[in-house]
């Protein structure tokens, strides 16, 4: 407890975390802009007749062209948790509209949208805006030359999370011993200037399988340890910049890249804090007259913060494991898969036919899934079978709304993982519209019969 306790009293410069506010702020700023500039809007959230919700989120929804303002308050909100003003209520506003946006429609699921809501989820419990902000500047009793070490490290913390987890993700067969989905996804990369031509070598797909697994778990140790750090960071940015070129992850590579250099010293953070001040000719002295921060580990509002954070931790270290309760094979039923770091480890394509039969007549219809889903949100349904479910009973209430009775919903469903054959995926025999989602196991998933080795 005596080592616990002088952590928690433990100080550090408040220059790093506002230097890691700016950061964030900036980033997810552009990322909303490049969002509307790209048209996303539209295409992901205004065209499509049906979204697909998360299990418990089926009320979140877009607001048709409404949606527009969602995005334009979740980008000034980001701007202004950059610069620190009304810092505490702009990264409160970010969090949710920013979550929400990302809950309107889980085929744009990405682990970096998921990343960026926990990080900001728990930037809302740090003092951010010590320094180096507008509050701090028009408040002095908001403005503090140092703040407990552990607020700058739980942001370390989630960025290990997600790198470690990552690693262990990958010691599989699949990705270690065949090199999939590499294999796959490299040679059609062949074009790329310099080392293109060697992608659809097999040792090249095999380099870079392992030496990604390799970087994943070794780099919150090279990070985290001085003398290692700026070979470690340099190893961040050759790898980011390298994926970037090869796969389109979007803004992923540089959030993570910009992310890490949370881990230098804070010498180095004001020297990047000082710089932009001096280009916008704002005068930073006013930040060196900043006091001691006055948090107590002892109040009980701090303790209960801390207490909170802890628990949010190690709920982020266990939750990834929760695949341990399902049966049969992650990548083929996907239990457990999403929210676990589990990134680019499977190339999936597949196959669904659907049938809308009158459980009266027997009348039969086959179903265009163009008529209902967008190109990009039939492919994502094809492979998945929560989005498969919920297709289902969408194709249920819609028939049944235009006079069928009690319509039965089945699915010729064939999915290929990661090289192997196609193989039937979904019972066709269950009437789906009588299965509901749960966190229990989908029973109308058919058995994978095969074996993937590993985490």
């Amino acid at each position: 407890m005596k080592l616990i306790q002088d952590y928690l009293n433990k100080k550090s410069q408040s220059i790093t975390l506002a230097f890691f506010r700016l950061a964030f702020g900036l980033m997810m700023l552009f990322s909303i802009i490049r969002f509307v500039s790209y048209g996303w809007v539209d295409k992901f959230y205004i065209q499509p007749k049906f979204h697909f919700t998360f299990y418990g989120f089926d009320w979140v929804k877009p607001f048709g062209y409404f949606t527009y303002l969602l995005f334009i308050i979740c980008g000034l909100s980001a701007f202004f948790v950059a610069i620190g003003y009304k810092y505490r209520i702009a990264i409160i506003t970010f969090f949710l509209s920013f979550t929400y946006i990302e809950l309107m429609d889980k085929t744009t699921y990405l682990n970096h949208y998921y990343f960026i809501s926990l990080v900001s989820f728990i930037l809302i419990f740090l003092p951010a805006n010590a320094t180096y902000s507008v509050d701090a500047y028009r408040n002095e009793k908001l403005r503090f030359k140092v703040i407990p070490t552990w607020t700058i490290d739980i942001i370390k913390i989630m960025l290990c999370i997600v790198y470690f987890y990552a690693g262990l993700a990958k010691l599989n067969s699949d990705w270690l011993i065949e090199a999939m989905p590499l294999k796959i996804w490299l040679p059609n990369q062949s074009n790329v200037p310099i080392f293109g031509s060697f992608l659809h070598e097999t040792w090249v797909q095999y380099a870079f399988s392992w030496t990604g697994a390799v970087y994943d778990l070794t780099i919150p140790f090279l990070l985290f340890n001085k003398r290692t750090r700026n070979f470690g960071f340099f190893f961040v940015v050759v790898f980011h910049i390298v994926t970037k070129i090869l796969f389109p992850i979007g803004v992923f590579p540089y959030v993570m890249i910009i992310s890490t250099l949370i881990f230098f010293d804070a010498s180095f953070h004001k020297k990047v804090m000082d710089s932009i001040f001096r280009i916008f000719r704002i005068n930073a002295t006013i930040f060196e007259s900043g006091r001691s921060i006055l948090s107590n580990i002892k109040l009980p509002i701090n303790k209960i913060r801390i207490g909170f954070l802890a628990f949010f931790i190690f709920f982020q270290i266990t939750f990834p494991f929760r695949y341990l309760l399902y049966p049969d094979e992650l990548f083929w039923t996907e239990e457990g898969f999403r929210f676990s770091w589990r990134v680019m480890l499977m190339e999936k394509a597949g196959y669904a036919q659907f049938y809308v039969t009158d459980s009266k007549t027997k009348q039969t219809k086959y179903i265009d899934n163009s008529r209902f889903l967008t190109a990009f949100q039939e492919k994502q349904m094809s492979f998945q079978p929560d989005f498969i479910l919920q297709y289902a009973h969408y194709l249920h209430d819609y028939y049944e709304k235009i006079g069928m009775n009690d319509p039965i919903v089945t699915v010729d469903s064939y999915v290929a993982l990661n090289g192997r054959l196609s193989k039937r995926y979904i019972d066709p025999n269950i009437d789906l519209a009588k299965e509901y989602e749960s966190f229990q196991h989908k029973t109308w998933i058919l058995p994978f019969n095969d074996e993937i080795k590993g985490l």
